[in-house]
């Protein structure tokens, strides 16, 4: 009996992690295709549109990040982490999503006014208020998304995302082309959340009309708006400096400091998002396992540093020519922000992966103590910084917050489950050591070789060879991963 007992359970984990592994995979080709797509999109955006106009529509993006960040007041997460059925939920969860959704689209719209006065941008306002359609789109799709990460349907997110994709870049470069600026990347918006949204509701089988269950709506609140409040928090955080940098410095250095933070931000969305798409549902699956809730952490780090560490090193190491040669002499002033964004981007990769996991164990009140700590710390040190040295110094101050103060805010966090500073260290050590290597032969390229287009390929490939011969021992972790699908 004991032994069929067994049996059932090994049987359970292993169709767990078949799912995990085939949802990373679909998340992965989609995050990759992606951002791929969006960088080779951008490239020619950037040719069509003057820099000026990128900082206006930077403007009209930090008004919807910081709704969208709060629009469905953080309930659809309890969609996904719950084990229990969903059927008497989500009728209150879709009723949250849509009125908070709706409520902040017409505030964003009274509002926007006066924010894009605020930021000496008021040609923002009407941008600001097209993309407030947004707001109202997202309230609709957090149930059929958050069901599409509760059940590991990564597959019907990227026919979602590539449907948007298309449409969006469709609208966008043919207004750019007829000259509208920064109203063609609002209209690239909007056409992208419509067109997502009509394919996850045609592919989610689970339909849940709004409803309303008054103790369901104060136990689903008292989890989802800690971790909305912390939404808002990593928005500040994420987005604060582009208000720094527009209100001190200009729309024209924001437009420069836009397209390197989107650019550092390639590694965070290629490698940690399609860990991100499952990394809440599989914690929630073992967490009743401390032994195994605490290894899946470690070992979801160690992978993703080994694909993480040479992105982020060849984006920081070649930031200059990469600029320079991609988009063009005159946006060469990005590459002032650009490696140090990326130092943020690779930290991130790595602090993301650790609110999953305590938002995982019910830990809200801590995810949002710690980005009460980040912003706090973080608006001073900005402000310090673009005036010390402009975007430059922007960058600089992303980094030293969190390297010094959120990274040790976490590792405090992580002890209740057995999570050391040491242990994590030991899984990073060969891709930071191959990061190490990868600078060092970069460095050696670019002093020998004139020419920035060799610069890119010669010292990428160099670099690439030398990373992979360090962490080569660990190659079994991630082959593991791969056949997992293959051998069930």
């Amino acid at each position: 009996m004991a032994g069929r007992v067994v049996s059932a359970v090994d049987q359970d984990k292993g169709k767990l992690e078949d799912k995990v592994s085939s949802a990373i995979r679909w998340s992965a080709i989609n995050s990759l295709l992606q951002r791929l797509a969006a960088v080779g999109i951008s490239i020619l955006l950037a040719r069509l549109i003057a820099p000026e106009q990128f900082g206006v529509f930077a403007v009209a993006l930090v008004v919807l990040n910081i709704v969208l960040s709060v629009s469905e007041l953080g309930v659809s997460a309890a969609l996904v982490r719950t084990n229990e059925p969903i059927e008497e939920i989500a009728p209150t969860v879709t009723t949250l999503s849509l009125a908070s959704g709706t409520l902040l689209a017409l505030i964003c719209v009274l509002g926007a006014p006066w924010f894009s006065n605020a930021m000496d941008a008021p040609e923002a306002t009407g941008v600001i208020q097209l993309m407030s359609i947004a707001l109202v789109v997202a309230g609709g799709t957090a149930v059929p998304g958050a069901m599409m990460q509760r059940n590991f349907r990564q597959d019907h997110k990227f026919y979602a995302d590539t449907a948007a994709f298309v449409a969006g870049t469709a609208v966008a470069v043919v207004l750019a082309l007829m000259g509208f600026g920064a109203w063609s990347l609002a209209w690239q918006r909007i056409a992208q959340n419509l067109s997502a949204a009509v394919i996850m509701f045609w592919l989610t089988r689970d339909r849940f009309r709004p409803g309303w269950n008054p103790a369901q709506a104060k136990e689903l609140l008292a989890f989802g708006l800690p971790l909305a409040g912390s939404s808002l928090l990593i928005f500040g955080v994420m987005n604060v400096d582009y208000i720094v940098v527009g209100a001190m410095l200009g729309t024209v250095p924001l437009g420069f400091y836009l397209l390197a933070f989107n650019l550092a931000s390639w590694p965070v969305a290629a490698f940690s998002a399609p860990v991100r798409s499952v990394s809440l549902a599989a914690f929630s699956k073992v967490r009743e396992d401390p032994e195994l809730f605490q290894k899946a952490f470690g070992r979801a780090l160690g992978l993703l540093a080994i694909v993480t560490v040479p992105a982020c090193v060849l984006l920081a190491s070649l930031a200059e020519p990469l600029i320079r040669v991609v988009y063009g002499e005159r946006w060469a002033p990005a590459a002032a922000a650009l490696a140090l964004l990326v130092l943020l981007g690779a930290v991130r990769v790595a602090l993301e992966l650790g609110y999953d996991f305590l938002a995982s164990a019910g830990r809200s009140k801590a995810i949002l103590w710690i980005h009460l700590v980040w912003l706090g710390a973080l608006v001073p040190l900005l402000a310090l910084g673009a005036h010390l040295d402009g975007i430059r110094g922007v960058a600089a101050a992303h980094v030293i917050v969190a390297v010094l103060v959120i990274t040790p805010a976490y590792l405090v966090t992580f002890r209740p489950y057995g999570i050391r500073a040491g242990a994590l260290g030991t899984r990073l050590l060969r891709p930071f050591l191959g990061g190490v290597l990868m600078v060092a032969v970069v460095l050696g390229v670019r002093n020998v070789v004139d020419s920035e287009l060799l610069q890119i390929l010669v010292g990428g490939a160099l670099s690439c060879l030398a990373y992979a011969l360090v962490v080569f021992p660990m190659r079994h972790e991630v082959l593991a991963v791969l056949k997992k699908r293959a051998n069930p």
